[in-house]
């Protein structure tokens, strides 16, 4: 065997049962629902056009408003000293995500289901314990995020705090349940654009690029509480395991809405050779792409905060109006304009998100179907815990919680509850008889197991400098 690109093996042109190529057969009349323009043929950049869609949304969805206000709160507090940390974690958070995104090209099944082949009923059981706790964090982080865009609202001039987050978390577990997967798909890819914002802000705000240029490229770390609690709430953020179940989710998601398979995910190894080959390199450069998006976003909010309220002493951010200070030597009045348009539409593509991941994992691991291409009558426990997520997180956002701090604590607990699903996605994905030819090459071990032996590290310091202090 020889290695394909990054990680994975090249698959040798299996066949597949027959029932599973008459499946696709019959299917193949079925156009795809997801993609925005049609055919498999045409110019290449059209073909990867096509493939930009789970990466892009994961990627995007990793800077929601508790990334912006956590990576607001590195620069406002250590200046380009956290700057360091975007360069580290992109071929780590790529590589992850990858992995996770290979898992479902491969199998046609989610990392809930595998972690049920994989694991003996004590693992299984931890594994229950973590996806329990992820979705109690993704509950609060959804309460945040939801205050978070009420209060982008506010700053629109467009009433309370409190209104808009009940609304919006009304609206969104609507759509949720009662919409279909393409114009959820398609209302993702355009809320990605919101956060364009950041980027240009960055760009037009700073004036010492040398001195960026010289902390991207040499940590600056300094051994405190506050440093230490923040790093692991950046490399929590940046590392999500919600993340994790997402990008496979997703992947699956959009294969079902694949012809080749029908109603069902076709693993590659069913696939012919020349289309498989594509459809993984397609798809690997759409995580990629979206992993490099969401650390540029990071990287940018660092430098605009750094720049703007580090360099006047604001080092302390508690509200959305004092993150908007960051905005002003470029926007001038309309900033709070600006940042409550990127805290909007960050929070509006996160909260599906944060829903979706703990509810997919868990329903997959009880052995339940799951996705929102599928009805409620036919994927009831998933819509059921997706409903309380969001309408938990709605009730929690009505007891006037102040959201910076409450969603950096967020940040700090996925930070620390990464390296266990890191390990579960680093045993499934090693597993030849779950893989076949997909399984990791020596690049993703090196880079999958550095990344969970980084965020364990980063976890016990934590705790061996005394806790958060936030």
């Amino acid at each position: 065997m020889v290695t394909n690109g990054l990680m994975a093996r090249k698959p040798e042109g299996k066949a597949g049962s027959a029932s599973t190529v008459a499946a696709g057969a019959r299917a193949s009349s079925r156009p795809s629902e997801v993609d925005i323009t049609k055919g498999r043929t045409g110019p290449v950049w059209r073909q990867y056009l096509r493939a930009m869609g789970p990466g892009l949304v994961t990627g995007a969805s990793d800077d929601d408003p508790s990334g912006i206000a956590t990576y607001s709160q590195a620069g406002a507090r250590f200046g380009f000293s956290f700057l360091w940390a975007a360069l580290l974690t992109l071929p780590l958070m790529a590589a992850v995500q990858e992995i996770c995104d290979r898992t479902a090209l491969a199998t046609g099944t989610g990392l809930g289901e595998l972690a049920v082949k994989r694991f003996q009923r004590a693992g299984r059981t931890i594994l229950a314990v973590l996806l329990a706790a992820l979705i109690i964090a993704n509950g609060l982080n959804i309460a945040a995020d939801l205050v978070a865009v009420g209060s982008g609202m506010q700053l629109l001039h467009a009433g309370p705090t409190w209104l808009w987050a009940l609304l919006a978390g009304v609206l969104i577990t609507a759509l949720l349940v009662l919409g279909d997967f393409a114009r959820i798909a398609l209302a993702f890819k355009v809320l990605c654009a919101a956060l364009l914002a950041y980027l240009v802000v960055a760009v037009l705000v700073t004036h010492q690029w040398g001195s960026v240029l010289t902390h991207t490229v040499i940590p600056h770390i300094q051994f405190n509480k506050a440093y230490l609690a923040l790093l692991v709430a950046v490399l929590g953020t940046t590392i999500s395991p919600y993340l994790f179940f997402w990008q496979s989710a997703h992947r699956l998601e959009e294969m079902r809405e694949e012809p080749e398979g029908g109603t069902q995910a076709q693993p590659l190894k069913y696939q012919p050779t020349k289309r498989a080959r594509r459809k993984q390199s397609t798809s690997r450069l759409d995580v990629f792409v979206g992993m490099t998006f969401s650390n540029l976003v990071m990287f940018a909010i660092i430098v605009a905060t750094a720049q703007t309220l580090h360099a006047h002493g604001r080092t302390n951010i508690q509200s959305a109006a004092q993150a908007a200070e960051a905005l002003k030597p470029f926007a001038g009045h309309f900033a709070s304009t600006i940042f409550a348009l990127g805290f909007i539409g960050s929070g509006l593509l996160a909260i599906p998100v944060l829903a979706g991941s703990g509810s997919v994992g868990m329903a997959g691991l009880l052995g339940k179907h799951w996705g929102f291409s599928r009805s409620v009558r036919k994927a009831p426990v998933f819509y059921g815990l997706v409903a309380l997520g969001t309408a938990g997180g709605t009730a929690l956002s009505l007891l006037h919680v102040n959201p910076i701090k409450l969603l950096v604590f967020v940040a700090v607990l996925n930070g620390v509850i990464a390296a266990p699903f890191l390990f579960v996605v680093m045993r499934v994905s090693s597993s030849k008889q779950l893989m076949g030819d997909y399984v990791n090459g020596n690049a993703a071990k090196i880079l999958g197991w550095t990344t969970a032996t980084l965020m364990g590290v980063a976890a016990i310091a934590l705790f061996a400098t005394g806790g958060v202090s936030l």
